[in-house]
């Protein structure tokens, strides 16, 4: 297994790619033409105005989205040209479909022009409904064909200000999407290397994110109005390279530092000059906007993963990237990561099968088993000793002593040991016997020496007759 200590190699933007989605921006108008020239009409219209598409960075698995007010919020006033463009058509006049107001050399029809145009009065000649309609699309495989509704709640005063777009209904059921981790601040030093990841187009079979490597231009920290690039080696005009990518699709991707792979700003500008507005601006808007930025399940174990890969433990990536899967199975990055760890496990650059084949083969050594079984058989002996000792009856300690000697026994007879007897007893005393002479009266059977009383003819015991 790798150490836990190695960071993510130099140059990683896998941490964030999974991250990035596309934004459209679709300003959506519902007009209705009061026509008062002729007779009365109602000409109802509506229009669907595309003007802005961008990228941007998933910062919670909720699907809250880091991106520039220009991919949010229109500014042009697309009432003026849903304006132009209804009187165009219902009146058969000639008027530019722009964002500005114009006048017609037909006072009447210029009159219930300028009444169309907003704001609206009491005498308008057309009511307007603008709405604004976001769609993210992230990088997923299949591609999502209707991608999900976000709203803007918070965004910065200029078109290249960061905004913070939330999902309109709630990412329901899974662990949510993957999310980018944000830097806490931007390199100071010149010529530091960074990449930009974006797409400029909509995600599918044959668009994917793209990924271009730029460096950070002197200026310190970057502010409202961005810190350029430029290449140390002066090989690239980078500021041009990254401002025709933001003309593309790439305006608001996410600038990722080169140390650890996190988010250090986002890309603005366009034309000639490409910059990037730092993470301080971000996060500022942020928490104006109560937003909290966090990371999910997803990006613990894609994050475990690709630090196993970049290592080139490529046998101990492969189930991580399958775990990835499992939660969130759309995970363009992880599916690719996952088939070339697959294809390259156990194979020659597969550090993982290196480490195993150095280590020594080593045999257990047998004085872990001996002791093992001298402790044993010790316990089992120790055991048997203690249970012969329980079962064993005890013996007295000292031996009976006899009563006092008596007289001498005679020759051939025993002699008796008398045991002294535990509990105390009491000895009476025995009576003197006084010697009286027999009584005449009292009778014994001359056969057996029966008493006989005094009217008995017969022994009692023995049946002999008595003589009188």
């Amino acid at each position: 297994m790798p150490v836990a200590a190695h960071e993510h190699p130099s140059g990683i933007t896998d941490l964030v790619s999974p991250a990035v989605v596309r934004v459209e921006a679709v300003s959506h108008v519902e007009i209705t033409l009061l026509d008062h020239v002729g007779e009365l009409k109602h000409v109802e219209r509506s229009y669907d105005l595309p003007f802005a598409a961008g990228t941007g960075t998933v910062i919670s698995p909720d699907g809250t989205i880091v991106a520039l007010r220009r991919l949010a919020v229109n500014p042009n006033d697309v009432a003026i040209y849903a304006a132009n463009k209804i009187f165009a058509e219902h009146h058969k006049v000639k008027i530019p479909l722009d964002y500005k107001k114009h006048k017609l050399s037909n006072d009447l029809l210029d009159h219930h022009l300028q009444e169309c145009y907003p704001p609206k009065t009491s005498t308008a000649t057309c009511i307007i409904n603008v709405t604004t309609e976001l769609t993210a699309y992230p990088n997923v495989s299949p591609a999502s064909a209707d991608g999900y509704k976000v709203k803007c709640i918070k965004a910065g005063p200029t078109p290249d200000s960061p905004a913070v777009l939330v999902p309109l209904t709630p990412l329901s059921g899974g662990v949510g999407m993957p999310t980018a981790p944000l830097a806490d601040k931007v390199p100071e030093q010149a010529g530091s290397p960074t990449n930009v990841a974006g797409f400029l187009g909509r995600p599918g079979p044959n668009v994917a994110h793209t990924v271009e490597i730029a460096h950070l231009a002197k200026g310190g920290v970057a502010g409202e109005t961005g810190r350029g690039f430029s290449d140390p080696e002066k090989k690239v005009d980078e500021p041009v390279k990254l401002g025709g990518l933001a003309d593309k699709g790439l305006v608001g991707a996410p600038v990722i530092g080169d140390k650890n792979g996190h988010v250090i700003g986002l890309l603005i500008g366009g034309g000639k000059e490409g910059k990037m507005i730092g993470i301080r601006e971000v996060n500022a808007v942020l928490a104006a906007a109560k937003v909290v930025p966090r990371r999910g399940a997803i990006d613990t174990a894609f994050e475990a993963a690709l630090t196993r890969y970049h290592t080139k433990y490529y046998t101990e990536a492969a189930p991580g990237f399958q775990r990835v899967l499992e939660l969130y199975p759309g995970n363009v990055v992880a599916a690719g990561l996952l088939k070339t760890s697959l294809a390259k496990r156990g194979g020659p650059e597969d550090q993982g099968t290196k480490q195993a084949a150095s280590a020594p083969v080593r045999s257990t050594p047998l004085w872990p088993f001996i002791l093992a079984a001298g402790i044993l058989f010790i316990a089992a002996g120790g055991g048997a000793y203690l249970l012969w000792r329980r079962r064993t009856p005890e013996r007295p300690t000292e031996l009976p002593q006899p009563l006092a000697a008596g007289p001498p026994l005679d020759d051939g007879a025993n002699q008796t040991v008398v045991v002294r007897r535990s509990q105390s007893f009491q000895v009476v005393p025995q009576q003197q016997q006084v010697m009286t002479a027999p009584d005449p009266a009292i009778k014994y059977c001359t056969s057996c020496g029966m008493k006989l009383g005094p009217a008995h003819r017969f022994c009692g015991y023995c049946g002999h007759p008595i003589e009188t």
